[in-house]
């Protein structure tokens, strides 16, 4: 394992089987953020929604994600779980696809549209980010990246799923971003000791 420092992104180079797999940690917005407004066209219904219309009366968790990435695939049935059990909470999950569909194509509108029917549709949306701003408007840097914001679109929490990644073995439970979820909806101050998350790195658009 080669630590490497790069600008703001730090990645972990991981060289097994005569290959390297680089992970990407999030850059964490500042908390208090307001969230960034967007208009993109969604995957499932085929229409262009924005923030304040997907918005949750409680919460919103926006988190980008994409088809392929092997740490969004590892954690996807929590993902899957929080967006259930928090909907009647008022909380709002909304995924956003940023990747660059030239280069990785299964990560395509119609791609994203198949998967989230396999999932059941679990999310208010699947947004595809086609010109990348809103992941550089969010400052998200990898797969998964999350970001909570309360009722007025601040942001409380930015950070990691929980501990488990695909290689240390860890049980894929979503208790920290849970911890924020609950903490928040019950009027009680998001902890501010938060933990970068961690994944693949968005794809981003060659220049």
């Amino acid at each position: 394992m080669v630590l490497v420092s790069d600008g703001f992104i730090v990645k972990l180079i991981f060289i097994s089987m005569g290959y390297g797999m680089a992970a990407t940690y999030s850059t964490m917005m500042p908390l208090g953020t307001q969230a960034p407004d967007f208009n993109l066209f969604d995957s499932v219904t085929g229409l262009q929604l924005s923030l304040q219309t997907l918005r949750g009366n409680q919460a919103t968790l926006i988190m980008f994600i994409c088809n392929h990435c092997p740490y969004v695939l590892h954690v996807k049935e929590q993902l899957i779980a929080i967006a259930e059990q928090y909907l009647p909470k008022g909380v709002s999950t909304i995924a956003i696809s940023s990747n660059d569909i030239v280069a990785y194509p299964q990560d395509a509108p119609d791609k994203m549209r198949a998967l989230s029917a396999e999932l059941g549709n679990p999310f208010e949306a699947y947004l595809f980010d086609q010109s990348q701003a809103v992941a550089k408007a969010y400052q998200a840097a990898c797969t998964p990246d999350f970001f909570l914001f309360d009722s007025e679109l601040k942001c409380v929490y930015r950070g990691r799923l929980d501990a488990a990644t695909p290689k240390n073995n860890l049980s894929v439970t979503g208790d920290e971003l849970r911890n924020a979820l609950d903490a928040l909806l019950s009027g009680t101050p998001v902890n501010p000791e938060q933990i970068p998350s961690i994944g693949c790195n968005i794809k981003w658009q060659s220049l």
